[in-house]
C-alpha cells in the first residue's frame, strides 16, 4: 500500500470509480460522511441501488439533510463512523468520500472495526482519500494543514488490512478534477463549512485568495488537479 504514487496518473471521479468498482444493483450503500449529499444524490438518481444510508457527523449539514424529500430511496441519520447504529451484515458496500481523515485519530481503528462489522461477507468498502499534494492542497494548508490526519488515517487503514478485519481488494491513484466558480463558492464550501472552525484574520483571507485567483480561467471558473487515492476494501 502506498500513501502516494509520483508519476502520470490517470485522470478520474470518485463517482466514476464508485459506478465501475461497487456492486449496485439492488444494493444497500453505507455512505460514511455525506456532507451536503451531493455523490448521494448522483448515486440514487444514476444508479438501481436498492438504498442509501446516507451518515454525517455536522449536526448544521444533517439538519438541512433532513429537508430533502426527493430522494425516497435514501435514508439520511446523525452520526459518525465510529459508531454505526446498523445491524451486523447489513450492508453491501460502504462508501467515505475524504471523510476518514475527518475521524478522530482516537477512533480511527473503531471506525473500521465498525465499517467490516456492518458489512456483509465479500461487502466492499470504498475509501477515498486525498493526497497530500497539488496547488488545491497548498491552498487549503494556509488554514486547515491536514498533513498529520491524513497520515493518520491511511495508517489506520493499514492496520485494518494488517490485522485480517478486511482484506485490500485493490488501490487506485488518480488525478480528480475540482471546480469552483469563483472565490465566491470556495468561500462558501471550503472556508464556510460548518464541520470545522478555521482561525482566519483579514490578512489570512486575503493571502487565501490572492493564491487562489490566479487558477480563475476567463470564464470565471477555477479548476484544480488533485491526486486521490482508493483503498477498496473487501470483508472477508
Amino acid at each position: 500500500m502506498q500513501i502516494a504514487r509520483d508519476g502520470d496518473l490517470p485522470h478520474s471521479s470518485d463517482f466514476e470509480q464508485i459506478g465501475r468498482l461497487l456492486p449496485l444493483e439492488n444494493a444497500c450503500l453505507l455512505e460514511l460522511g455525506c456532507g451536503a449529499a451531493f455523490t448521494t444524490r448522483r448515486l440514487a438518481e444514476k444508479f438501481p441501488v436498492r438504498e442509501i444510508i446516507a451518515m454525517e457527523v455536522d449536526r448544521v449539514q444533517h439538519d438541512k439533510n433532513l429537508r430533502i424529500t426527493d430522494l425516497p430511496n435514501v435514508i439520511f441519520r446523525y452520526g459518525g463512523a465510529q459508531a454505526i447504529e446498523l445491524p451486523d451484515a447489513s450492508v453491501d458496500a460502504v462508501i467515505m468520500l475524504k471523510s476518514l481523515h475527518h475521524v478522530p485519530v482516537s477512533d480511527m481503528d473503531r471506525s473500521f472495526s465498525e465499517i467490516a462489522r456492518v458489512l456483509r461477507p465479500g461487502g466492499l468498502a470504498y475509501i477515498s482519500e486525498p493526497v497530500y499534494a497539488g496547488d488545491f492542497n497548498d491552498i487549503l494548508r494556509l488554514f486547515n494543514d491536514e498533513k498529520l490526519v491524513r497520515e493518520a488515517a491511511f495508517a489506520a487503514t493499514r492496520r485494518a488490512v494488517d490485522k485480517g478485519l478486511l482484506q485490500l481488494d485493490r488501490e487506485i491513484h488518480f488525478f480528480s478534477t475540482r471546480r469552483f466558480q469563483g472565490f465566491e463558492e470556495f468561500d462558501r464550501q471550503m472556508l464556510g463549512a460548518t464541520h470545522s472552525e478555521f482561525d482566519i484574520d483579514e490578512a489570512l483571507y486575503a493571502k487565501i485568495k490572492e493564491r487562489f485567483m490566479p487558477h480563475v480561467g476567463d470564464d470565471g471558473v477555477a479548476e484544480f488537479l488533485s491526486p486521490l487515492r482508493i483503498d477498496l476494501l473487501r470483508k472477508p
